[in-house]
């Protein structure tokens, strides 16, 4: 664990793939559940947390967003493929950004000069915001959705280890 920031990204990848493998088996009814008090649908809330997190992406790398939650929701195949490929570029990012590094951003009400600290910080952030809506909805409604916290994530990588016992 050298570097943290890249192991809360190792976490993010993991816990979003995870949880988009469980809505991968989820039918089309299924999909468009919702709960009070979460983003929406699950299918709305996949796709907007796919989608901003390549808005996070673009900010640090200065590309292009593959996807806008505008479109239409895209199934859950292509949300993972692209999951997977933005969470590869917030752990590259995760090792190069500085707290001093800055990019202008630019609004309907104005220009601003933007902290990519900030932007690292808000994809973490986001994410563990709209997986918790979804488990939220699943859980509403009575649908497993496995552990995936973040001690499932240390098990699952090794990170937790059961000391042998001498008795």
């Amino acid at each position: 664990m050298d570097n943290l920031w890249i192991e809360a990204f190792k976490y993010h990848r993991w816990a979003n793939l995870h949880l988009l493998a469980v809505c991968s088996k989820l039918s089309e009814e299924q999909l468009r559940l919702t709960s009070p008090g979460t983003y929406g649908t699950i299918a709305s809330t996949l796709h907007h947390l796919v989608s901003a997190e390549q808005r996070y992406v673009a900010r640090l790398t200065g590309g292009t967003p593959a996807i806008n939650e505008r479109d239409g929701f895209p199934g859950v195949a292509k949300l993972t493929e692209l999951a997977s490929g933005s969470a590869d570029r917030l752990i590259e990012s995760a090792a190069k950004v500085k707290p001093d590094d800055v990019t202008e951003l630019n609004r309907d009400i104005g220009k601003f000069t933007l902290h990519l600290g900030i932007v690292v910080i808000q994809a973490l952030h986001h994410g563990n915001d709209h997986r918790t809506h979804i488990c939220t909805i699943l859980g509403h409604h009575d649908i497993s959705y496995g552990n995936m916290d973040v001690w499932a994530y240390g098990e699952a990588i090794g990170a937790i280890v059961p000391i042998a016992s001498n008795s």
